[in-house]
């Protein structure tokens, strides 16, 4: 059962290229060893969330507690001090959870309202909105794309925001993007640089998060946001704190090169947002001091 389930997983992503075909056998090299890259590179939406209680009952998005020791506050790796990367494979101390005493709640993660205006337009219409932007789909059944910021259904606070960036149209990874983050669905999204990846799942991030229980104490992040430098998770963080404020969506950048203290004080209090690079992540979680149970 666990391994149909990983296959499942495996199989039912929506992959988006934008380009021409030479373009596209160029920007995607596949799964790397290193956690290095470069800022035009692959960024992954995980469809996840979960609904905030409801009255009436309904499902939770959050796993109870369980023997999950993978980055679990009560059963740290290797010593917080002394734990150096160096010499040693990346993650070499991340214990793998144990999926058998895990018991995952139910939960709802498609908040996605098709706009009469998308569901209207003729599969024509569609067709060309995707060969004008170059844009090359696998997966099963991708929805719509959206060609107006109104087509998103997004909360009245974000809208707001995107009126205030005086932002035009969605960009070809938004319009597409948005309507497979949202309904729940995992997706690789693969574009060039500055094509507007990152607000394609900061928004539909924000409108997950606003879904689910409330962090209580000892709980991590919410969300997560890997980038390959600290220069990409700054400006990451930049658009998150833009677009979460409203909403009083909490974030913190954790990377390398920078004193620990504060970055912990930040996952301590608590934030629904975590920005980081790999390494400084790991050590985070090898020594126990944050968790991914949300």
């Amino acid at each position: 059962l666990a391994a149909s389930a990983i296959r499942a997983v495996k199989s039912s992503p929506v992959f988006i290229y934008f380009g021409t075909r030479e373009t596209e056998k160029m920007a995607y090299r596949g799964p790397r060893s290193d956690f290095g890259g470069q800022q035009g590179g692959q960024q992954q939406w995980r469809g996840g969330g979960g609904g905030r209680p409801q009255p009436g009952g309904g499902g939770m998005g959050r796993p109870m507690m369980g023997g999950n020791n993978y980055g679990d506050g009560r059963n740290g790796g290797s010593s917080f001090v002394n734990n150096s990367l160096k010499g040693k494979q990346p993650g070499g101390n991340l214990r793998k959870p144990d999926w058998e005493r895990i018991q995952l709640q139910p939960f709802q993660k498609n908040f996605y309202q098709e706009h009469p205006n998308t569901a209207n337009r003729s599969e024509e219409e569609i067709e060309q909105h995707r060969r004008q932007h170059e844009m090359t789909l696998r997966g099963r059944d991708p929805p719509r794309p959206i060609l107006t910021f109104q087509e998103g259904c997004f909360p009245d606070y974000c809208m707001r925001m995107i009126e205030a960036q005086n932002y035009k149209t969605p960009t070809a990874i938004q319009s597409q993007g948005w309507p497979i983050a949202l309904s729940g669905r995992d997706m690789v999204g693969i574009a060039q640089t500055g094509s507007g990846k990152t607000l394609a799942y900061i928004l539909p991030a924000i409108v997950h998060i606003t879904h689910q229980p409330y962090l209580q104490r000892g709980d991590g992040p919410v969300a997560l946001v890997l980038a390959p430098t600290r220069e990409l998770a700054q400006q990451i963080q930049q658009v998150a704190s833009d677009f979460g404020k409203a909403s009083r969506i909490r974030n913190t950048c954790v990377f390398g090169g920078a004193p620990k203290g504060a970055q912990l004080r930040d996952l301590e209090r608590g934030v629904e947002i975590c920005i980081a690079t790999p390494g400084r992540l790991i050590d985070f979680l090898e020594a126990g001091k944050v968790n991914l149970r949300r």
